[in-house]
Formats: structure tokens, C-alpha cells, sequence
């Protein structure tokens, strides 16, 4: 089921074609009434979402007719898709990663595309619609930044040698009011620590040496299938802060990428009491 390189550079144009076609025009040009809330106040989804979404899926359907798709607000309205994830090949999209950013005229928003064959992430995307570039990776062929002008640059990371000497994320609201004043408080050990509310630019950040680390107490396949991938390739470690070896099929846990396996062990053990 491996991927031909013909199909590839065909997802990577359907991302590009949808995201010109039903998002950048939306954005900071979105009506009150083409904005909604699903499971909270600020977990947003818009017009743009729901458009490219379908777009993307059936233009995979017809590259791919035997892929199943799992995408972000085709799983909200029926959480059963989900299961589809380990079972054979599988595209996991997400149409607009950081829809509050989106939603709110803020430029840190993304489309992440991946492919999943029989529970293995073998093919991620993490594209930026307002400057048309991207970073790809298959399985075993490296990490790569790309753009529209065909300019083409291998990601391989440098970690530094202490934490103290780090910068971060940390999406501290996906965890318990409890869990919150325990990791508060070991962010001072790090030289600066935030969150974009966009895993797709944490991955783009991460992935180009820009981050050393990032914690993250929410597991969904669309956000994290492309980027740990992406990560994995470009030099970086993920696990569960368990120890665990990070799978798509995983819904819950807390997922730890950092830049070097010796860093790595070092937050994590910063943030045990998590486990």
C-alpha cells in the first residue's frame, strides 16, 4: 500500500488547490454567523472548515479510492469514524488546524494531511495556507521543507544541551486545574515556554529547530499523526510521557516530542507527576 511518488505530489496539490480555493479566501473575511462552537466556547469550527474538509475528501476518494477518511469535523458529528484508524490504509484530515487563530484573523493556522497504513503514520503534511509552503516527510526518506518557488531544504535537528537553555510548548489548558498549578510550576526551569493553539505550526516550529519540546495532554490522530512523523524525521524523539511509543490508533495520554533522546528524559522527568 506504500505511496507512489505520483501520488504524493497529487495530495500535496489537493491541499494546496482546497486551501486556495476554500480557506484563504475566508480568512479575515469571516461573517459572525459563519462561526460555531462544538464542545466548548473556544473550540471553534467555520464555514471554511466544513468546505474543505468535503473538498479534500473527495478529491483523496477519487486518488485514493480505497482509503478510508478520517477527518476532524467528519469525527465530531460521528465519533465512530475514528475507528477506522489501524484498519488498512487510512487519510486523517485536518482542514484548518487552529481554527480559534483562524476564526480570530491571527496568520497561525494550518492543513495537516497524513496517511496511516495498518496503524503506521507513512506520509504527513503540515501546509500554511497564507505563505503556500509546507513540510513533508514519507517513512524513512527524511523531513523536508518545501515551497511553491520549488525551493527544497532537509529539517535535521540540533538540541541543545540543557533544558534551562529550551523553549517550549506546553498546551497547559488541555490538562486537569491541578495537573495546570503542577506544570506551572516547572516552567521557570525552561527558557521560555508557550502555545500557538496550532499544532501545525508547533510541528513546523519544532521540526525547523525553533522549539526544543513540547508537552500535550490531548491525542487527537489529526493533530499529532503528520507532525510526530514529520518530528521522528527530522531527528526528534515522541513518547508518552510513560514511556510508550506514540501510535495513531492512541487516544489518550500525554505525548512528549523534544529534540534529542538525553532531552527528552530530562522534561519528562520534570513533568512525571503526570503519569
Amino acid at each position: 500500500m506504500s505511496l507512489t511518488s505520483e501520488q504524493v505530489d497529487a495530495l500535496i496539490q489537493i491541499v494546496r488547490d482546497v486551501a486556495a480555493k476554500e480557506v484563504r479566501p475566508f480568512f479575515r473575511n469571516l461573517d459572525t454567523s459563519d462561526i460555531d462552537s462544538k464542545s466548548a466556547p473556544d473550540d471553534l469550527v467555520t464555514v471554511a472548515d466544513r468546505a474543505a474538509e468535503l473538498a479534500i475528501a473527495a478529491a483523496v476518494a477519487k486518488l485514493l479510492p480505497d482509503a478510508a477518511i478520517v477527518g476532524e469535523e467528519a469525527v465530531s458529528a460521528d465519533a465512530s469514524i475514528l475507528d477506522r484508524v489501524g484498519q488498512g490504509q487510512v487519510v486523517v484530515i485536518d482542514p484548518i488546524d487552529g481554527t480559534w487563530n483562524f476564526a480570530h484573523g491571527l496568520s497561525t493556522y494550518g492543513v495537516i494531511l497524513a496517511v496511516v497504513e495498518d496503524g503506521e503514520t507513512v506520509f504527513g503534511m503540515l501546509y500554511d495556507p497564507s505563505y503556500d509552503d509546507w513540510i513533508v516527510s514519507q517513512k524513512g526518506q527524511g523531513a523536508w521543507f518545501r515551497d511553491a518557488k520549488g525551493k527544497r531544504r532537509r529539517l535535521l535537528l540540533d538540541a541543545p544541551a540543557e533544558a534551562t537553555d529550551c523553549f517550549g510548548f506546553v498546551g497547559i489548558s488541555l490538562f486537569t486545574k491541578a495537573e495546570q498549578a503542577k506544570i506551572a510550576a516547572e516552567l521557570p526551569a525552561f527558557r521560555r515556554t508557550l502555545s500557538l493553539r496550532c499544532s501545525c505550526h508547533e510541528y513546523r516550529t519544532l521540526a525547523q529547530g525553533g522549539a526544543q519540546f513540547c508537552l500535550n495532554g490531548m491525542l487527537n490522530v489529526w493533530d499529532h499523526a503528520a507532525g510526530v512523523l514529520i518530528y521522528q524525521e527530522a531527528g526528534g524523539v515522541a513518547r508518552l510521557l510513560d514511556g510508550r511509543a506514540y501510535h495513531p490508533t492512541m487516544r489518550k495520554g500525554q505525548l512528549l516530542t523534544a529534540a534529542s533522546e538525553a532531552l527528552w528524559r530530562d522534561v519528562a522527568a520534570r513533568f512525571s507527576f503526570l503519569v
